[in-house]
C-alpha cells in the first residue's frame, strides 16, 4: 500500500518536471520516501521505512566480509608458508524457502574462502567448504548470527 503510494508520488512527481527519465522519477521516489515517512512516523509498525536501512546495513556488512575475505586469501597467497585449514562445515538453516536458502548459498559462494556445497534432502542444512577452519563451531555461528540472520531480515 505505501509502496504504490510512493510510486505514484514518484510519477506525481516526474509528471509536474514534464519529464519520465530515470532520474526524475528515482529523484521524485526518493522525495516521496522522504515525505511518506515524515506522514507514518508515528506509526512504528510500518516495516516499509525500516527495510531500506537494512537492505543498506546489510550491503555494508557483506562488502565488509567480502574485502575481509579477499585480503586473507589475498595474503596466504602472497606469502611463502600456508594457513589454509580446509573442511567441510554443516550448518543448520533457519532459511526455509527456496529464495531464503539459494540467496545465502550464493553469498557464502561469492565470498572468497568459503564455497556452498550441498543443501540436505530436508533443506535444513547448508554444507559448506571453507577455505580456514581453525574453530567450526565459530565459523558455523559466524554464518547463522550474522550472514543468515541478516538475509533473512531483509527479505522478511
Amino acid at each position: 500500500m505505501i509502496f504504490s503510494l510512493n510510486i505514484l508520488l514518484a510519477i506525481v512527481w516526474a509528471g509536474l518536471l514534464g519529464s519520465f527519465d530515470w532520474w526524475t522519477l528515482a529523484s521524485g521516489f526518493l522525495l516521496g520516501f522522504g515525505a511518506l515517512h515524515i506522514v507514518y512516523r508515528k506509526h512504528s509498525n510500518v516495516r516499509y521505512f525500516q527495510k531500506p536501512r537494512k537492505v543498506v546495513a546489510f550491503v555494508l556488512y557483506y562488502l565488509w566480509e567480502l574485502a575481509c575475505s579477499n585480503f586473507t586469501v589475498a595474503l596466504d597467497i602472497l606469502t611463502p608458508t600456508h594457513r589454509m585449514r580446509p573442511g567441510i562445515i554443516a550448518i543448520p538453516l533457519d532459511a526455509k524457502t527456496d529464495f531464503e536458502i539459494t540467496l545465502l548459498a550464493n553469498l557464502i559462494t561469492m565470498t572468497p574462502g568459503t564455497l556452498s556445497l550441498d543443501v540436505s534432502e530436508d533443506r535444513k542444512t547448508l554444507y559448506v567448504h571453507a577455505m580456514y577452519i581453525t574453530n567450526p563451531e565459530e565459523i558455523r555461528q559466524s554464518i547463522k548470527s550474522q550472514m543468515e540472520r541478516r538475509v533473512l531480515e531483509v527479505l522478511n
